[in-house]
């Protein structure tokens, strides 16, 4: 789902009304693409499978879950796979516990992506309940899978780091700041998020 690219645009022009230094760095960089994600089961599932890996380890994993599990997105397959298959397939022993935590909460339903609260902190709450699922991940998923506008990953270290760049700071930023700073950018912090990510890939200088 994630921020539309009108949305975003929207959003990244009212940051740059909140915060001269977004306009001067959209400019720099111009508009970032949309990124998009599933909502459900299976993007939090891949999100514990690539944790700590590389992309092309996580994506290979994942082909091997694929056929332990005879199909991966059905989270009775994960459940009814042996912990042996599982690691054959290239998951450790805690990312194993991980994945059939989750996959049993969606089986009894206690987790139901459909019904995620509408509130973004209790959202967060509710997925970081799941064993494995830590605060980044769930911020990464509601902003990318269900688009939630306002949703700020500041534990995530590009973020901080670009965000000091785009501001001109000295040093990059602590968790406890960015959060702190970004209190102004409401509703808009989504898309400052999604900015900083592009700003880094792009390579735009600061002032």
């Amino acid at each position: 789902m994630g921020i539309g690219a009108k949305d975003l645009e929207s959003s990244l022009k009212a940051l740059g009304q909140i915060e001269p230094a977004f306009a001067a760095a959209l400019k720099r960089a111009g508009l970032p693409e949309p990124r998009t994600g599933e909502r459900g089961y299976v993007t939090l599932l891949r999100a514990i499978v690539g944790q700590q890996v590389s992309v092309a380890s996580a994506t290979a994993i994942w082909g091997r879950v694929e056929a332990a599990t005879g199909g991966a997105s059905d989270p009775a397959n994960m459940a009814r796979t042996s912990d042996e298959d599982l690691r054959a397939a290239g998951l450790s022993r805690q990312k194993i516990a991980y994945a059939k935590s989750l996959a049993e909460e969606v089986l009894s339903g206690r987790l139901d992506f459909e019904r995620l609260p509408a509130d973004d902190e209790e959202a967060i709450a509710h997925l970081t309940a799941v064993k494995g699922i830590g605060r980044w991940t769930a911020e990464i998923y509601l902003l990318f899978a269900e688009g939630r506008p306002d949703i700020f990953p500041a534990g995530d270290l590009a973020v901080q780091i670009e965000i000091g760049v785009i501001l001109g700071l000295e040093e990059r930023p602590t968790e406890k700041a960015i959060r702190q700073l970004a209190e102004a950018w409401r509703p808009h912090r989504g898309a400052a998020a999604v900015f900083a990510w592009h700003h880094r890939r792009a390579g735009a200088p600061a002032v």
